[in-house]
């Protein structure tokens, strides 16, 4: 597969997001299917393995840990601290001492001695991000994380924390449907010399055309809460992806792959790390790689779906108060 730089790491171009093996879309995949959906993903070229300490308050990782702990020095091990999972809650917490004790937690976990790339899950208001920063800089001096980088955070954000110490990835939402990005932290990043590691690439797979019918998503699926897939602007994107699809014939591809490789070209410093828990999906995601696909398509495809044609926010308010990502 194609490589990209995140910092000084190479990665594959198209990484794996391990969270729905484990957290957030339903009941997780029995253990078997998740460990030959990992393995598989390395036979075919991907080296970027992206998990967090909240995915299933720690069983991502140890899942991850487990299945790839004997072939560490083959792949890039990325994860999150700074949002937990404490007494079945969710919770968000910077303060320096808390990410120290998550990470700690993390490499056990990971079953391994270094984070390549170590982020920061959510900017906690109550904690200044240099305080946060400078815990994850003592962690890199210390030779347990490689790499920092920052996850949903505004372009200011992102400088302030640059300022203490060099961060090498920013990963958000950033596909055809959420372009929020662009606002100002996909310029932030190129400023500094950081990549966009972009997370729900295929729309939590709505773009793929697979999800018609929320009423059918299992009981727990974050989805269910999600704005764009509520009553009338759940109608007005599935008209959206219905227009996708001459578009993806015309590229001799499917829609997912055509999601993908529209966000692709967006810059070598993007990389995308789809999710699944189905090995055909896995297999079409791979394949979207090796697309080259013709500049005015792409164009088109971008113009039919953006941030002015798609209905709703993609959280609900509760959530977005969470965030410090730009909003249109």
């Amino acid at each position: 597969m194609e490589q990209r730089k995140i910092g000084p790491l190479d990665v594959s171009a198209l990484g794996l997001g391990c969270m729905s093996l484990s957290h957030a879309y339903g009941k997780p995949p029995p253990a078997g299917q998740a460990e030959a959906l990992l393995l598989e993903a390395l036979d075919l070229g991907v080296t970027l393995f992206d998990t967090a300490a909240l995915y299933g308050f720690g069983a991502n990782e140890e899942l991850v840990g487990r299945v790839l702990g004997p072939h560490r020095d083959r792949i890039v091990l990325a994860t999150k601290g700074g949002m937990t999972g404490i007494d079945g809650k969710r919770v968000i917490d910077g303060r320096p001492a808390s990410l120290k004790r998550d990470c700690e937690a993390s490499l056990r976990r990971l079953r391994t001695d270094v984070i390549d790339l170590y982020y920061l899950h959510r900017w906690d208001r109550q904690v200044p991000i240099e305080d946060s920063v400078g815990a994850l800089a003592e962690l890199v001096a210390e030779g347990k994380v490689r790499h920092i980088g920052l996850s949903e955070v505004s372009a200011g954000t992102l400088r302030k924390a640059h300022a203490v110490h060099p961060v090498v990835a920013v990963q958000t939402e950033y596909s055809l449907w959420t372009r929020n990005p662009e606002i100002g932290v996909l310029a932030a990043c190129r400023e500094i010399g950081a990549a966009l590691v972009a997370f729900s690439p295929i729309a939590r797979g709505f773009l793929s055309a697979g999800l018609r019918d929320v009423d059918a998503l299992e009981p727990g699926d974050i989805r269910r809460g999600m704005p764009r897939f509520q009553g009338e602007h759940l109608a007005a994107n599935l008209a959206l992806v219905d227009a996708l699809a001459p578009l993806a014939e015309e590229a001799g591809c499917t829609r997912a792959q055509l999601a993908l490789a529209w966000l692709l070209a967006q810059g070598r410093d993007i990389v995308p790390i789809p999710g699944t828990t189905r090995p055909a999906h896995l297999r079409e995601n791979v394949a979207a790689a090796g697309l080259r696909l013709d500049p005015g398509l792409l164009a088109r495809v971008g113009e039919l779906v953006n941030q002015r044609t798609v209905s709703g926010p993609r959280y609900p308010a509760a959530t977005q108060a969470e965030i410090d990502t730009e909003e249109f």
